[in-house]
């Protein structure tokens, strides 16, 4: 027998008040390669790094960030040009379910 048709907001809120399922967040990782260092205008301001993000679209395809990163022993590290990495983007969860 099949289950009852149920509205899509019933079937959302009936999968939040599962306490056994485990939520992720949305994220995709893409690769990329830093494409150029930018150093800082300032000396109270830390250098950028830019990197060209692979398969993302033309107008977000370039990621400027602070070079001023951490590696897995806490010492601190720096990109160079030419570098390939590999890029994050998480989702935040705007509206938490109470």
């Amino acid at each position: 027998m099949e289950k009852p048709r149920m509205a899509r907001s019933a079937r959302i809120g009936e999968l939040n008040l599962d306490t056994a399922r485990i939520r992720e967040q949305p994220s995709v990782t893409m690769s990329g390669t830093v494409d150029k260092i930018i150093p800082s205008p300032r000396p109270s301001q830390p250098e950028k790094v830019q990197i060209a993000v692979d398969g993302a679209d033309h107008r977000y395809r370039d990621l400027r960030i602070e070079n001023t990163l951490t590696d897995e022993h806490g010492d601190d590290v720096r990109l160079e040009k030419g570098t390939h990495v590999e890029v994050t983007v998480a989702a935040k969860d705007v509206n938490p379910v109470r």
